[in-house]
């Protein structure tokens, strides 16, 4: 019988491999959501969200703790047990109020599943920044594009510098194994002043991040001295923003001098140099700005399309969100009668965030009329906490055929954005990410297995996760862009 049993065991483990895993501990949450390492956070109280571990016996929670030190001792430390795990693939706390955050501080933290033995899985951590005030103004900066970049070793140094939204994913690496230090040259065309510097080294893991390493300029491409406060040693991020006194060069080196694993990896840099992009011409008549950089994207491109072909007779002015400010949008003479923020398909993680503050001023103070689609819905809640928005751990693409399992979307309140549209809908979706935590002042206004469109009740902005612009035939949320541009037109002068 004892034989028989063992037998039996050994083929229930064999048919149901989850099940000898169910008999440990839960494995490892991941912390390479919202925020993840070296994040700037904009609000005391960020929502921390990690995906969820597995094991265990059900059901999870979890313990999480904050510290302004790695060893999470002493004082500040911040504890928060019996967190339940919440549906999907993901779960998070935001800091309770009464635990806000030191601002210009760094902070540690780190969370462990535990199951319902007690059993208490491994602990996940990483670290984050808190500057309250990073996102309040437009940055004052512009980007610099090199003429021509050059390397010490490796192949393609031009992707350091494709800034467009898959561009961190491509890479320029150095000759692997190369014992001698390695360098990119930027030669900018003509003398430019530089004050920061943004750089992002091998997002896919620690071989290739940079340990020690310095800016220098030249005069001449030939005879090069450091910047002062361009020099890094002991380097252990993959993220960097360098804020330097302003230099003027025309030549620009990145000095490698050591490195993690068996080659130094740049995924993306970009140099800014002070001061503001002109003020573009609107064109005449009654016109909607437009604010994006998916300059390649068709959610971008055919959101201009859609809304000159909706017969309301509206022109488009279109500008990239790293040029867009309050300030700029108070210059254009004409006034646009509605500001769209289009999508984005980038992961934010790995983007320099700081361009987008001009946008959350104009979420935050411009009065005119604004709806944010995709990504733009995201950014009008993270105007008010970069961590508001996090990863869903999965993609809901649903662009041009809706599959079979496509849930429908609920609307929650009566509202004219959504006059015309059956309840509940279906509608195209392009996206990773979605809005966790409603600001002061917001509301739900539809929803799915996340939320989907909010408003804020002081002043007309909406956002929409879905693609009322896309021209699908089974997009029944059309009509929301009409409205929203038709409610635009009875608030013009």
């Amino acid at each position: 019988m004892k034989t028989f049993k063992t037998f039996l065991a050994l083929a229930l483990m064999l048919a149901l491999p989850g099940l000898t895993l169910a008999q440990g501990a839960p494995t490892t949450p991941r912390l390479t959501n919202n925020p993840s390492l070296d994040v700037v956070v904009t609000n005391p109280r960020p929502v921390l969200s990690f995906f969820n571990a597995h094991g265990g016996r059900a059901p999870l929670t979890y313990e999480m703790q904050l510290s302004p030190n790695p060893e999470f001792s002493g004082q500040g430390l911040i504890s928060y047990q019996g967190l339940a795990q919440e549906p999907g693939r993901v779960s998070a706390k935001r800091v309770a109020k009464g635990d806000e955050l030191k601002d210009k501080s760094r902070y540690w933290w780190r969370v462990r599943a535990v199951d319902a033995a007690g059993r208490k899985g491994p602990w996940a951590q990483t670290r984050f920044f808190v500057d309250t005030a990073s996102d309040d103004r437009f940055m004052g900066l512009v980007r610099v594009y090199p003429e021509q970049i050059l390397a010490s070793s490796g192949f393609n140094p031009e992707n350091v510098y494709d800034l467009d939204d898959p561009g961190q994913s491509t890479f320029w690496q150095s000759a692997p194994y190369h014992e001698k230090d390695q360098w990119l040259v930027l030669d900018l065309g003509q003398i430019r002043t530089i004050s920061r510097i943004w750089m992002l080294s091998a997002i896919s893991g620690k071989n290739g991040w940079l340990k020690d390493f310095a800016w220098q300029t030249s005069v001449d491409g030939v005879n090069w001295r450091d910047v002062p406060g361009g020099r890094l040693e002991n380097n252990d991020t993959f993220r960097n923003i360098l804020d330097i006194a302003p230099t003027t060069a025309r030549f620009w080196r990145l000095y490698i001098r050591d490195w993690h694993g068996y080659c130094a990896q740049i995924n993306a840099l970009c140099l800014y140099s002070p001061g503001k992009p002109p003020v573009p011409s609107p064109p005449p008549g009654k016109y909607v700005l437009v604010v994006g950089d998916q300059m390649n994207g068709y959610t971008f491109t055919q959101l201009a399309r859609r809304i000159q072909g909706l017969g309301l007779g509206l022109q488009v002015l279109q500008v990239p969100h790293f040029q867009m400010s309050l300030e700029l949008v108070r210059s254009l003479k004409p006034q646009p009668v509605a500001i769209i923020f289009s999508g984005n398909n980038a992961g934010y993680q790995n983007l320099p965030m700081f361009e987008y503050n001009g946008n959350y001023e104009i979420i935050r103070e411009c009065k005119l009329p604004i709806l944010g689609i995709c990504c733009g819905h995201q950014l009008t809640a993270m105007a008010y906490g970069l961590t508001f928005a996090r990863s869903m751990g999965w993609s809901d693409i649903t662009a041009l055929d809706p599959p079979p399992w496509k849930h429908d979307i609920a609307i929650l309140k009566k509202d004219p954005l959504f006059q015309g549209v059956p309840d509940p809908f279906v509608a195209p979706e392009v996206h990773g990410w979605a809005v966790y935590t409603l600001p002061a002042h917001y509301e739900a206004l539809a929803r799915s297995k996340y939320l989907q469109s909010l408003r804020r009740t002081d002043k007309m902005l909406y956002g929409v996760q879905f693609h009322p612009e896309i021209d699908a035939p089974y997009n029944q949320a059309q009509a929301v862009l009409v409205n929203f541009l038709k409610m635009a037109l009875q608030k013009a002068p």
